[in-house]
Formats: structure tokens, sequence, C-alpha cells
């Protein structure tokens, strides 16, 4: 098995905004051990987000965004006397929080050309808004699901 750290059981809420999965948010986006970096990168994100979003404070944007780009239902490949199948199942929480988050940072990565800091705002509005590329990633994996509904009697 890999090498897991106990980071549930010992991370410390952000700073600015006492929210644990902003913590987790942050040292998911973080480099080479750059916190401080990436802390910048995401409280200037958060700014953004305040400047266009009147009615709902940043975090809680932020919050959500994350929120609505958990996926209820994956699929899973499981061999069945040689054959491959693609099997539907539920995601525990803790993973649909780490996909959601790996979702929306693959998908401001992918973005070239501007600050990290506003292609991270636009993606987290985006998601928000229930659109954009974390949330159509989203989407093909309830797709795929939905498609492949038939196995499910292969869950375990």
């Amino acid at each position: 098995m890999g090498r897991f750290t106990a980071s549930k059981d010992t991370l410390a809420p952000d700073p600015k905004c006492g929210s644990i999965l902003a913590s987790k948010f942050i040292n998911c986006l973080m480099w080479d051990g750059k916190k401080s970096v990436a802390e910048n990168v995401f409280y200037d994100a958060l700014d953004i987000i305040g400047e266009k979003v009147k009615d709902a404070e940043p975090i809680d944007v932020f919050t959500q965004a994350v929120e609505n780009v958990k996926p209820n239902i994956e699929v899973r490949s499981k061999r069945v006397g040689g054959a491959s199948y693609q099997v539907p199942m539920q995601v525990g929480r803790a993973r649909q929080q780490s996909l959601a988050i790996r979702w929306i940072l693959g998908a401001v990565r992918e973005k070239k050309g501007r600050p990290t800091s506003e292609k991270l705002a636009a993606e987290l509005l985006a998601a928000y808004n229930r659109e954009g590329a974390a949330m159509t990633k989203r989407e093909n994996v309830h797709r795929m699901a939905e498609a492949n509904k038939a196995f499910a009697h292969f869950a375990w």
C-alpha cells in the first residue's frame, strides 16, 4: 500500500476562514511544499470571488462549489470471469471530497495563460453555478455510471 498521512486527524483549519475544507484544498493546491504561495493563490481567488459575488461570503461560495462537484456514484473496474466490467458504485464521503478537490484543481491547471488565482476563482464560480470543467467531469462520471447500471449486480 501507498504511504498515507493522517491529514484528517492532524489538519488544522485554515487561518483566515477557519475552514478545514479550505485547509485541505490549500494543501492539495500546494506544490513543492510552498504553502505560503498556495495560501496566497487561494485567498487571492477568494478576494476575486468576493468582488464578483455580492450576496454570499466567498468561503461559502467555495464550500458550495466543492459540494456541487462531489460525485454520488462512480464506476470501478471489476473482473468477472475474464471480462472487465465497469461497475457503478456509491462514493464514500472522504472520496467524494478528494475527487471534487482533484477535479477542480485539474480544471484550473488545464487552463493556461492567466494567474492561477484568477483561474481558480473562475472555476470555483463556475462550479458554484453548476457549470465549468469540473462539473462536466462530474456529469461524465455520473453518465458512465448510468450507462453501466446493468452491471450494478456485480457491486461488492
